[in-house]
């Protein structure tokens, strides 16, 4: 495996980079020594990395039925593909990834399904929980926790405590969400404060609702992918991506891999993020 300059020192790629991106591979290699985006991506300089990568999964069912096969086939088959992704994001220098793994709105589907998705989840804490540790990743889960099964918190808090001392990438499920119940229950919660007299209601701004959301400690996804196609956004993240760039590809999720990955990092290094203002030239 080639090494990295946090392991010898700064090589000749490295040295022909400019401050911007000498000082964005510092910050890579900081949270994750073994992550090689010069040699994952070398088109893309590390500045042009996003930190944090949000990802509708979609597309397992239509997966499995263009195979004849039932619907809890394409989840496990997507499953395979979170572990795909997982690893890549890691060598590439992302610092946190979230996964849109089961909405509130997915309660409407068939019971069969659900219990499939829910047995997916507990096999998904339990394999990889070890090896979430061993790579010093971060978990976290967003999501009301009413709800879930008892055995699904419980392996949950197993991974959460588990991983509580890594210091590396975060790696967050989305499970039992929905952004505007993420938002109503933050909300709730800012208005509490307010009521106990804890917090003034002219002290509440955009930082004090977003220390209430879900993803509070998190930066705000730079780029959000959605696969198979869909041209909507579901209800996922809608306060945090209010300026991240969007990538829909046509793959479906259970074929989703590394290329893909590559596919929507280069389209997100080529635009330019203008957060509401000009560019320089147009001014």
């Amino acid at each position: 495996m080639p090494t990295t300059s946090a392991q010898n020192g700064p090589n000749a790629a490295e040295i022909a980079l400019s401050a911007e991106d000498q000082s964005a591979l510092r910050r890579i290699l900081a949270v994750n020594p073994r992550a090689e985006p010069l040699v994952r991506l070398p088109d893309v300089p590390p500045s042009r990395i996003p930190r944090h990568i949000a990802i509708i999964m979609d597309g397992n069912g239509r997966w499995a039925k263009e195979r004849g096969l039932p619907r809890r086939a394409g989840h496990k088959a997507g499953a395979l593909a979170v572990r795909a992704a997982v690893e890549e994001c890691g060598k590439l220098g992302v610092e946190a990834l979230t996964l849109y793994s089961f909405s509130l709105e997915n309660w409407k589907r068939p019971r069969e399904e659900i219990e499939a998705l829910m047995a997916l989840y507990l096999e998904y804490m339990r394999a990889e929980r070890e090896l979430l540790v061993k790579h010093n990743m971060r978990f976290r889960q967003i999501g009301r926790r009413e709800g879930l099964p008892p055995e699904a918190l419980a392996e949950l808090d197993l991974t959460l405590e588990a991983t509580k001392n890594c210091t590396g990438p975060t790696l967050c499920l989305a499970v039992n969400y929905g952004s505007r119940a993420e938002i109503t229950d933050a909300v709730r919660a800012i208005a509490r404060r307010v009521a106990q007299g804890e917090l003034a209601p002219e002290a509440i701004d955009e930082a004090a609702l977003s220390a209430h959301l879900d993803t509070a400690g998190l930066p705000d996804p730079d780029l959000l992918i959605r696969t198979a196609g869909e041209m909507r956004i579901s209800n996922y993240l809608l306060w945090q991506i209010s300026y991240s760039e969007l990538h829909v590809t046509p793959t479906l999720w259970p074929d989703f891999r590394a290329e893909h990955l590559h596919a929507a990092i280069r389209d997100f290094a080529s635009r330019r993020r203008r957060f509401g203002g000009l560019d320089a030239e147009t001014v």
